[in-house]
């Protein structure tokens, strides 16, 4: 029995060694699963042009802002500034943290504003689009499969790694910081 414990203790203590690949497997998942979601979800919100990015397409403010725009009638331009300012933002965010996710830059920031952008995506889907149960879903049931609850918990679990791990050794914070 002893020699069996023994052999567990040996094995598990070199597999918790590799703790180090954590924020890189992370990271990783995330470019391989989330970032081509997110970078296709920002595209949708440019408008045309070169600075697109100024001027939101329609389809961005029908994602944000669903019940609002309905409200006055798909009209774009009876939307003021706090609007726009949130449909900028949030296409900014959409594009920028992704970015510096899978580059390990600020990781720790980025990947906690990407949990407060999953956070208030899903809940514009649960409210703003009046998404249906079998959609939202519900934790300890026998589903696994629903697209809020299910999937973005796995999402925002993969972030929390990075906000608690950081960048890890292969990112840009570990880079800049060797600089200072």
């Amino acid at each position: 029995m002893n020699s069996l414990i023994y052999l567990h203790n040996s094995v598990f203590e070199r597999v918790g060694k590799l703790d180090a690949l954590f924020p890189l497997l992370a990271r990783f998942l995330f470019a391989a699963v989330l970032f081509m979601y997110f970078w296709n979800s920002g595209l949708t919100k440019l408008g045309d042009g070169l600075f697109g990015i100024f001027q939101p397409s329609v389809g961005a403010y029908a994602q944000i802002f669903p019940r609002a725009f309905e409200a006055v009638g798909y009209d774009t331009s009876a939307f003021g500034v706090f609007h726009w300012l949130v449909v900028f933002g949030g296409t900014v965010a959409e594009f920028a943290l992704p970015i510096a996710i899978v580059l390990g830059l600020f990781t720790r920031l980025a990947s906690l504003g990407m949990i407060g952008f999953i956070v208030v995506q899903s809940l514009t889907d649960i409210v703003g689009h009046g998404a249906d149960a079998s959609t939202v879903g519900a934790w300890f049931d026998r589903f696994s499969d629903a697209h809020i609850m299910d999937q973005r918990a796995f999402w925002v679990f993969i972030l929390l790694v990075l906000v608690v791990k950081g960048g890890g050794r292969l990112s840009l914070d570990r880079v800049l910081g060797r600089l200072t």
